[in-house]
């Protein structure tokens, strides 16, 4: 059953774009909540940006969030704190009445900020792709994985895509070394998680080779695709676009390992997508299609 649905998206408004300053709100992070109120989304690919499905899946994240005017956070850790995923980041979210921020681990002497203040006083934490490996071991370093398991033991929503949607899983197929493998994650879900799945086959393989060695169940999601975990059980699965899935990879005890698809829901985009086909031109392919199956069978 879906946590969220496209009926409840937040209306349009001005938001406020803050910088992440020490002590802003009200600590969610005081109480820790019922296991089945803790929420993560692990995006298997997502952009910021109006490319079909991006606009429906970022709805969906701010859905979620448990407040009326969600605070909402950026840690673009993975890829080294760009500035254009930031900027981008603000763009796409900055048409809802919500409150903004980021906090770049990369420029604390300039950006200076209380981390764990901070980030346990958001309501949605949305973690960016790049490298699982890099993002693990700097987290590591400001102590940010005992800080995010706090945050969401206390109710807040940690969604992310690609390494940040592995990285709180037991384990998530990176390609930090180059080769599709498995690494080991922050272990908040157990399982395995492979990203961006059917758009690269050696992270696939590498999925099925891990669930069969480790014995442990693995998710594969595709780009526009996500699984919503409450507690540590999946949810949901979502679809921002058509073909983008989630599958579930299991082992029957042996070296056999299964590919099931998960029932998902779809969420349409809130207006036309940039790479969006035209009805028209979608059927004049179709007529292409059928005319080229009948040629086939003469």
């Amino acid at each position: 059953m879906l946590e969220a649905t496209s009926g409840e998206r937040r209306t349009r408004a001005t938001a406020t774009p803050v910088a992440a300053e020490p002590g802003a709100g009200a600590a969610p992070g005081a109480v820790t909540v019922r296991e089945d109120q803790r929420l993560i989304l692990a995006l298997g690919g997502h952009e910021f940006s109006r490319r079909r499905g991006n606009e429906a899946l970022r709805d969906y994240v701010l859905a979620l969030a448990p407040a009326t005017r969600p605070r909402v956070c950026l840690l673009p850790t993975a890829s080294g704190d760009p500035h254009d995923q930031i900027a981008a980041f603000r763009r796409s979210m900055g048409g809802f009445d919500c409150e903004l921020s980021h906090v770049s681990l990369f420029r604390l002497e300039s950006e200076r900020v209380s981390v764990e203040k901070h980030l346990l006083t958001r309501d949605v934490i949305y973690v960016g792709g790049g490298s699982m490996v890099n993002l693990l071991a700097i987290w590591r370093a400001h102590s940010l994985d005992r800080v995010l398991r706090r945050a969401w033991e206390c109710g807040v929503v940690l969604c992310g895509q690609s390494a940040g949607a592995m990285c709180w899983f037991e384990a998530g197929v990176s390609r930090s070394a180059g080769a599709a493998s498995d690494v080991p994650g922050l272990g908040f879900v157990p399982g395995v998680l492979s990203v961006h799945y059917h758009r690269d086959p050696d992270r696939r393989r590498a999925l099925h080779a891990a669930v069969a060695r480790r014995r442990a169940t693995g998710y594969g999601v595709d780009d526009g695709a996500g699984l919503l975990v409450r507690g540590t059980s999946p949810a949901a699965a979502v679809s921002g676009r058509e073909g983008a899935g989630v599958w579930r990879v299991e082992t029957n005890g042996g070296e056999t390992v299964t590919e099931t698809p998960l029932a998902h829901a779809p969420i349409p985009d809130p207006r036309p997508a940039i790479d969006e086909v035209p009805a028209a031109v979608r059927e004049l392919r179709r007529v292409r299609e059928a005319r080229a199956r009948h040629r086939r069978l003469r």
